[in-house]
């Protein structure tokens, strides 16, 4: 099993920054895939950026140029550096990740997830 612990989440103005982490623990050969989804409210919930085993990235396009997925290989764990926020961006924040187990399958794990609200 994979344990996920996200922080870095809370309220901030917009315009402001905010810097959330996940870090991943528990038996597990490697991670590949690190991934943050948002879910707003009343909405479904979707992919905000992802970063690859050879560190290559991906972002929605609503997020594209603001926020910045990152990873400490060392620590398994993944950052989401968010600047410039808008009150769109408010949602419950979630880390998902694609795990090698020690068995050699790939599962897939989420975190409970961490709020962030940006308003004035």
């Amino acid at each position: 099993q994979v344990q996920l612990a996200e922080s870095g989440g809370g309220l901030v103005q917009p315009g402001g920054s905010l810097r959330l982490a996940c870090a991943a623990s528990g038996t597990f050969f490697n991670i590949n895939a690190m991934n943050w989804y948002r879910q707003a409210p009343g909405a479904r919930r979707e992919l905000v950026a992802q970063i690859f085993s050879i560190n290559s990235t991906s972002y929605a396009d609503s997020v594209k140029g603001r926020f910045a997925i990152s990873r400490d290989k060392t620590k398994n764990t993944v950052y989401l550096q968010m600047n410039s926020l808008k009150p769109e961006d408010t949602a419950v924040y979630y880390c998902n990740v694609d795990a090698r187990m020690m068995t050699g399958r790939l599962e897939n794990f989420w975190g409970q997830g961490t709020r962030v609200t940006v308003s004035s």
